[in-house]
């Protein structure tokens, strides 16, 4: 058998493969790994993924000889497959396992991701990138405390399930790694830093969880973030049972958790004031926090609040995180 057809037997059976794991698996040297591969790229068999130094490489089924290279990029850019085997799979690769996975058609489908990725897209504000939550807020309460709200992504768009940021937010939560956490938060630091720049903001308060946890995802992200703005003072009340947000369903329910959850035990006088939280269902967290910094007249401006993840439209429970 020659190497290329080799290579392309490898890559059937593992899906993605680096060139270090070829030349391991090949026992032949780097250089002669890449130079098969390269040929393979030029004759269409296999495609790549990823930026150095680590890329993957997969071979190309038929079906997908047809999706354009702009259709590819786009799901370069945001698609997350994460397999039921806990497998990790980013981009095109990981697309392609989906679809092989709900036996659909990747080019179809890929041509109706794009589509339905740039519906969504189109509530990004172009310059900032940020989704404008207020809205939503307006049609769930009747007194809204914080002064705008915004999500960086949505936690999951139409027929695709969830975006590749809610995709890592869900299991850097639920499996508390690390290294997922890592990836939100370099997911969600540029945004951060253009609402703290462009909204002047002096005051950052993390939302603090509710579930006891090793790893506790908020204070990873205010580590990880390490943004040197002085941190607003919100602690949790100790209650004798604790119910989480994501059981309640009812918006009145998460108001009243809200309330009884949160205290904000910050004196210091603020301008502007951030509220950072990881998912926004009803918003019920944020208004309530933003209320309670209000009540205690700690901020002569703004109170902002940013979410890394939030329901597209309406009162949405995200019961998953």
């Amino acid at each position: 058998m020659q190497t290329k057809e080799k290579i392309l037997k490898i890559l059937g059976n593992k899906g993605k493969v680096t060139t270090a794991e070829l030349t391991k698996t090949l026992g032949v040297s780097d250089r002669f790994v890449r130079k098969m591969l390269n040929s393979l790229l030029e004759e269409g068999k296999v495609e790549k993924t990823g930026t150095p130094p680590v890329v993957y490489y997969y071979s190309v089924r038929n079906e997908t000889s047809n999706v354009t290279n702009s259709q590819k990029e786009a799901i370069n850019a945001n698609y997350l497959y994460v397999s039921a085997g806990g497998e990790y799979y980013e981009g095109f690769t990981g697309f392609i396992k989906w679809c092989e996975k709900t036996k659909q058609n990747v080019e179809k489908t890929a041509k109706e991701y794009v589509e339905t990725l740039n519906k969504y897209l189109k509530y990004k504000d172009s310059k900032t990138g940020l989704i404008d939550g207020m809205s939503k807020l307006k049609t769930t309460y009747s007194t809204i405390y914080l002064d705008k709200v915004f999500y960086i992504d949505f936690y999951s768009i139409e027929r695709f399930g969830k975006t590749k940021l809610g995709q890592i937010l869900l299991y850097a939560k639920q499996s508390q790694d690390l290294n997922l956490i890592k990836k939100a938060v370099e997911m969600i630091r540029p945004s951060i830093e253009k609402v703290i720049i462009n909204e002047k903001i002096d005051g950052i308060c993390y939302v603090p969880p509710t579930v006891k946890r090793q790893v506790q995802l908020m204070e990873e992200t205010k580590k990880l973030l390490d943004i040197k703005v002085n941190e607003v003072r919100v602690e949790k009340i100790k209650t004798e049972i604790i119910v989480p947000q994501k059981t309640l369903s009812k918006v009145s329910d998460r108001v009243a958790n809200a309330e009884k959850t949160f205290e904000v035990t910050e004196n210091r006088i603020y301008n502007n004031i951030l509220i950072i939280d990881d998912a926004v269902g009803s918003g019920a967290t944020l208004n309530e926090i933003a209320k309670k910094i209000k009540e205690n007249g700690i901020c002569k401006g703004k109170i902002i609040g940013v979410a890394m993840t939030g329901s597209f439209k309406g009162f949405d429970v995200i019961s998953e995180i």
